[in-house]
């Protein structure tokens, strides 16, 4: 997604793995097939762990095509293969790849897979399983590493699974993968090739499917009675709110979302566990993006006569809180095709929510039909609201509101991508006027997913004209910090700003509710949470694995500098960590 050709950072990553020409390029097996479908397909990357049991599509990856259109990306773990996959589909909502190796490589993946798929973003999930024909298995490693039905693992969180018998099997499984994980609503889809199939010697040339002819279906149109319905629901309310959920990145999607709200003068709420869908600054937008619904705008939830739901995360669950045991007075229209992906195994769908008006249509497309229809007349001029400025001590130490002052001050004449923000951000201090300003938590809510998310993220906006920064808390740094080596690598520009309160700070916040509870010492909270004695050398972490670490900020005085240095190095083309100490607490409430 390019922004501005003239940013510094480059667009073109490194390519430290270039191959010598090999001396046949010529198609000759199975695996050479799947890597020129992969072409064809246009995967621009593959993320990986090695693995023998998809040896043969890695030599034909290197040897066939060259080791480019896709790329292989080397990873040190699994989980943050699957990460740079999700992180680049947060920006760009097309699908890259990530391999893993037989079972034991997706038993690492899932925590990675079910993010994906929680967040309804497209991923293409390679992985292979030892010979399915037993006569073929070596003594026991081939043994341990096949699975009957390998699948099965994240059946509950895939959209499609594939285990393939026969070079014109892949070829159909490769086709239905692309439309399948691309159509909407999107979401990860997981091909696995037999390590035997993957090495057999093609007796003829396969004719390649034309992919032209299996495209994604285009996002289905708003059903005209469920057009006019909400037209004229709309149209009458009062007090209209829209909730604006999981929507696209495209800025005309945004621009039309605006519109919308002002033709109608409805107030909009946003959350900030998923990507900008509506500037913050603007009048209508009800209060800051949180990671839970704020009181002020569950009054606001409250007061509605008409709720427009755009894809809305948990609506059943937000209803719920803003209405408690009374009844949902608004009149509910809900535009999403999340049903169609709801199962038995996981609970991702939320509460059922009342709903009077249901529309199986994407958000966007609904937007796009009920603006011509509600904008007709003149148009209220809505100014843009000043930004809060966050104090920001003369010296000593700080929390999160100084480090978000900062973050404010630093990025003000430059163009970033908050690609992350911790638990407990206070968001009102923080631009969010553009759909990649800010690009969501991970979908899962598990810890360890912000590097690897960061890494893919921040390649898939090289050469956009913004700086890619995820501010990061330490514990989440830590568990996934090996994921930024592959930014190392390539030399992908990013900025990991880590928020180092020395402790997993939400199960203090835990213990500390049951301390209350049950009446017990609250002052023991810490116990089994604090991440010190000794301190973690995060910063050392950074530098053994190649990106520049920056001089760690203590104190108040220090912190707008430190930023700015750390923005000039990524826009220079760095890939830079940086240990920000704040204090334990958190500004918002969170969702657990």
């Amino acid at each position: 997604m390019t922004e501005n050709s003239e940013n510094p950072v480059t667009g073109v990553i490194a390519e430290p793995e270039r191959p010598l020409p090999a001396n046949d390029s010529r198609m000759g097996w199975v695996s050479d097939v799947v890597a020129e479908m992969l072409r064809r397909m246009d995967i621009p990357y593959i993320a990986m762990v090695p693995g023998s049991s998809y040896r043969g599509l890695q030599d034909s990856l290197v040897n066939y095509l060259g080791n480019t259109r896709p790329q292989m990306l080397v990873c040190l773990h699994e989980e943050h293969a699957v990460a740079i996959a999700h992180g680049y589909a947060k920006v760009t909502e097309k699908p890259m790849a990530a391999a893993v190796h037989a079972n034991v490589g997706l038993m690492h993946a899932t925590m990675g897979v079910f993010n994906a798929w929680c967040e309804r973003l497209p991923l293409l999930l390679l992985g292979a399983t030892g010979p399915v024909n037993s006569v073929r298995r070596r003594a026991w490693i081939d043994w341990i590493h096949t699975a009957r039905d390998q699948a099965s693992m994240i059946r509950g969180f895939t959209k499609w699974d594939a285990q393939l018998a026969s070079v014109e099997d892949s070829l159909e499984a490769l086709a239905r993968a692309r439309k399948i994980t691309s159509q909407k609503p999107m979401g990860p889809v997981y091909v696995v090739f037999d390590v035997a199939l993957q090495e057999t010697a093609l007796e003829r040339d396969p004719v390649l499917p034309d992919l032209a002819r299996y495209r994604p279906a285009p996002d289905p149109a708003t059903p005209a009675e469920s057009l006019a319905e909400a037209v004229r629901l709309l149209r009458g309310a009062a007090r209209p709110v829209i909730l604006a959920g999981r929507v696209s990145r495209a800025v005309d999607d945004w621009d039309r979302r605006v519109r919308l709200a002002e033709a109608l003068g409805a107030r909009v709420i946003t959350d900030l566990k998923l990507s900008a869908a509506f500037p913050q600054n603007h009048p209508l937008h009800g209060g800051p993006a949180a990671y839970r619904l704020s009181e002020a705008d569950a009054r606001i939830v409250r007061e509605a006569d008409v709720i427009l739901s755009l894809d809305w995360l948990d609506l059943g669950g937000t209803l719920n809180q803003a209405f408690g045991d009374t009844v949902v007075s608004a009149r509910v229209i809900s535009a999403t095709l999340d049903d169609q992906l709801t199962n038995g195994e996981t609970f991702d769908h939320h509460a059922l929510p009342p709903v009077d008006l249901a529309i199986q249509a994407t958000p966007d497309t609904v937007t796009a039909a009920l603006l011509p229809e509600l904008s007709r007349g003149s148009r209220k001029n809505y100014d843009r609201v000043p930004l809060p400025v966050a104090a920001i001590p003369e010296s000593g130490k700080f929390g999160l509101r100084a480090l978000a002052g900062a973050v404010v001050r630093v990025s003000a004449n430059r163009n970033v991508a908050l690609i992350r923000l911790p638990l407990g951000w206070p968001a009102q201090f923080t631009k969010i006027e553009h759909p990649l300003d800010h690009l969501g938590y991970d979908g899962g809510a598990g810890v360890g997913s912000g590097p690897g998310i960061a890494v893919g993220a921040a390649l898939a906006l090289a050469g956009s004209g913004r700086l890619p920064v995820a501010i990061i808390g330490d514990g989440d740094y830590v568990m996934g910090a090996s994921a930024l080596w592959t930014a190392a690598h390539y030399k992908i520009p990013l900025l990991v700003v880590i928020a180092n309160n020395r402790s997993y700070y939400n199960d203090e916040a835990h213990q500390e509710t049951m301390a209350r509870n049950r009446g017990r010492p609250i002052a023991n909270r810490w116990i089994g949470q604090r991440l010190d004695d000794p301190p973690i050398d995060l910063s050392g972490l950074a530098q053994s694995m190649g990106l520049e670490a920056l001089p760690q900020i203590e104190d108040a005085a220090d912190l707008v500098s430190g930023l700015e240095a750390a923005f000039a190095r990524v826009a220079s083309g760095a890939s830079c960590v940086l240990d920000v100490r704040v204090t334990p607490g958190y500004e918002t409430t969170v969702a657990g």
